[in-house]
């Protein structure tokens, strides 16, 4: 007996069976089968069907992630019956027309038998990754508008480095993109970090987020790309955020030493990942990760 014309025989064996033999069997028949939190089978002929009747989280982009939506920046005038109204030319004053790329590097291998800040500095295979980044960002030639770099040594050499390539950007540090534990990540990692770090690293990692990853201001009239060298975790920390993603699952994510992870935050705020950890320059065997 056919299992699409007869889907109740079909139900009879996932509750004999298990789920595998109803993947299996829907690839064939194709249908759906959802089982829902009361354990009870329900079979949809298509996936479409089964979409419009599924009770999952359907979480909707926050367009004001940023505090920097237009509309929210203009303040409301009352008019004669007394209702909220906006000039829809103030709102387009406070529109931004440009889009603002940036580009994310982690910095070269270093000493991981330093115990203090100044002995974690680049390995010579460090200095060399941070070379052929500075090549690749110079070949791809785009109208960079800053350099930025955490004020750890491994980050300050390897913006250093980058900076011999790209000669006419002024250097700038800045103390809150040094690395630590942005958030307890989920699930939790094998080894335990008592929760001062989190309390301490959080607050500054999440401002150093809010100082960057925004959309351009109404004033800057064209596209601008900014460099920022800096560390896995505030990377991947700062991924998550910008693609409104769980922050918590930042620790899910590998980042290669020197690597480009590019992010591009449009006029309208919509945020997209162009790259991430992109170390496809690199010979294979200068590609390390720790």
């Amino acid at each position: 007996m056919s299992w699409k014309r007869n889907p109740n025989r079909l139900l009879q064996h996932v509750r004999k069976y298990g789920v595998g033999l109803a993947a299996s069997t829907v690839a064939v028949v194709g249908i759906c089968i959802y089982v829902n939190k009361k354990n009870d089978f329900k079979v949809f002929a298509s996936w479409t069907n089964l979409s419009e009747q599924l009770e999952y989280p359907k979480i909707k982009w926050d367009n004001n992630w940023d505090r920097r939506d237009p509309k929210l920046l203009v303040k409301p005038v009352k008019d004669e019956n007394n209702n909220n109204n906006v000039n829809d030319e103030d709102i387009k004053k406070q529109t931004p027309t440009a889009t603002r790329h940036i580009i994310l590097i982690r910095h070269g291998q270093y000493n991981l038998n330093g115990e203090t800040d100044e002995e974690k500095y680049l390995s010579d295979l460090g200095r060399k990754q941070a070379d052929l980044t500075g090549a690749r960002l110079k070949l791809l030639d785009f109208p960079y508008t800053r350099l930025v770099s955490s004020t750890m040594t491994r980050a300050v050499e390897t913006c250093d480095l980058i900076h011999k390539f790209l000669p006419n950007l002024t250097v700038e540090r800045n103390d809150l993109l040094r690395e630590g534990a942005p958030i307890p990540p989920e699930p939790p990692v094998g080894h335990w970090k008592p929760e001062v770090y989190f309390h301490r690293d959080g607050q500054r990692i999440e401002a150093a987020f809010r100082q960057y990853i925004h959309r351009a201001t109404p004033e800057q009239k064209t596209d601008s790309y900014e460099i920022i060298v800096c560390h896995a975790n505030v990377i991947r920390y700062f991924v998550c955020r910008a693609l409104q993603f769980p922050p918590d699952g930042w620790l899910r994510l590998s980042l290669a030493h020197a690597s480009l992870t590019w992010i591009t935050v449009r006029p309208s705020g919509r945020v997209s990942l162009r790259c991430y950890g992109d170390s496809g320059f690199m010979e294979p065997n200068k590609v390390t990760y720790s």
